[in-house]
């Protein structure tokens, strides 16, 4: 452990911090502390400020020339706005910290003491023991159901199956082991976090089951490469620190041919139509469908960049209800389409026109997810259809929710509308 003083304006407030998940730049994950904890936001700077200090060392590891915050990122960011108010969300917390700013006694520091941990898997395993009460917001805040499932999520770590132990194990009976080389096992737990990645690779852990999805020796050749390059350090945490970075290094693997594919599935499982999205199987068994995109796991992964996608999706799948919001269902699940379309024709370089509109942008979309071999010319059709007015899942129906006056939309319609796209918009978000 190293305790230095770092400069105030070095330091960087985790935009992966676990109590939001990933979010697009520090300004985002700024602005979501205050939309979610602007009280003990509030209270945690006055304390600062009357007491002058703060009481416990942030958490960091060096990055460049700058230092990620990973503990003590409430405080890093009352300390920022109190050394430059300017960078608050909104001009009321801005008049708030220019206030506050005008009670420091003294010289207001320039520096703060950190304690300065350059390896990230000792990183997590200090969050991971840290455990305070609230006190009002004075205090650390604790982590909530939904905080801890992200840090599980992002970092492998559980109380139950050990996927590296597993895969270690598997190799061992196959002979595949790379040498006397040690595999970092936190890494590779960390890389195979959430089930889309663990199905590219060809297997699942559900319900603390470890199986094969798809051809055994296959996978066990996918496995083996992942063991290699991590024992070798071709692969290293800062690598997959990220979904962005998990899912570049497993793309990488796929352009190479080594990873199992749909003629690889074993019999009884279902071929998704793509590595990372897997269809809900639960959708037409649901007892009653309350909201527009249907509770059941979509295997959607949520990098930083996507972060208003991803709230708009938790809006339509949790919280929105079809027949108390359908006017509000109807213009987020266009929202939620257009970003998604967006998505994917930046990420995959797809040829537009600045003037295409939505149905034409979709079109484009949907024959490059053909070209890819990610849908089929039934899904297609679809898509192309959705240039005619007369159709029931149409560009024109989804004008009219927004701008019409007298054109309703019906829960049955939306809910109808969702079926028909779903899949092509998990694609899009995947990209």
């Amino acid at each position: 452990m190293i305790i230095k003083s770092v400069n105030i304006v070095d330091l960087v407030v985790n935009r992966a911090n676990d109590r939001h998940g990933e979010l697009e730049n520090e300004t985002a994950a700024i602005a979501w502390l205050f939309n979610e904890r602007e009280t003990h936001m509030r209270n945690l700077t006055k304390d600062i400020v009357d007491k002058g200090e703060i009481y416990e060392m942030p958490l960091v590891t060096p990055e460049g020339t700058k230092f990620v915050v990973f503990d003590g990122n409430r405080r890093v960011t009352c300390l920022k706005l109190l050394a430059n108010p300017r960078k608050a969300p909104n001009t009321e917390l801005q008049e708030f910290f220019t206030e506050q700013g005008a009670r420091w006694k003294g010289e207001f520091p320039v520096a703060v003491q950190c304690q300065v941990e350059a390896n990230r898997e000792r990183i997590d395993e200090i969050l991971f023991r840290r455990h305070t009460g609230t006190q009002s917001g004075v205090g650390q805040s604790t982590w909530d159901d939904r905080m801890k499932a992200t840090f599980v999520e992002r970092t492998g770590q559980s109380s139950g199956i050990s996927v590296a132990d597993e895969i270690e194990r598997r190799l061992k009976e196959a002979d595949m082991l790379p040498g006397a080389k040690k595999i970092p096992r936190s890494t590779m737990n960390r890389l195979l976090s959430a089930e889309p990645f663990r199905n590219r690779l060809g297997f699942s852990v559900t319900k603390g089951r470890f199986e094969f999805t798809h051809d055994e020796n296959v996978a066990l050749v996918a496995m083996a490469r992942v063991a290699n390059d991590l024992a070798n350090k071709k692969l290293v945490l800062g690598d997959i620190w990220d979904v962005d970075g998990k899912r570049k290094y497993l793309d990488s693997l796929e352009h190479d041919g080594v990873l199992p594919n749909a003629t690889h599935t074993l019999s009884g499982r279902p071929v998704s139509a793509s590595p990372l999205v897997a269809k809900p199987a639960a959708v037409a068994r649901q007892a009653k469908r309350n909201t527009l995109i249907p509770q059941t796991e979509y295997g959607l992964v949520w990098p930083g960049r996507l972060q208003r996608h991803h709230h708009i999706w938790e809006e339509l799948q949790f919280r929105l209800q079809l027949t108390e919001h359908p006017n509000a269902i109807s213009v987020l699940f266009r929202v939620l389409l257009e970003l998604s379309i967006e998505n994917y024709i930046v990420q995959a370089g797809v040829p537009v026109n600045d003037g295409d509109k939505l149905a034409a942008r979709l079109i484009k979309v949907g024959k490059h997810l053909q070209t890819a071999g990610k849908i089929d010319s039934k899904q297609l059709g679809v898509l192309t259809k959705f240039q005619q007015s007369d159709q029931l899942v149409s560009a024109d129906t989804l004008n009219r929710y927004v701008h019409s006056p007298n054109f309703a939309p019906s829960p049955e319609h939306l809910a109808s509308m969702w079926d028909s796209l779903a899949n092509v918009i998990c694609l899009c978000l995947q990209a």
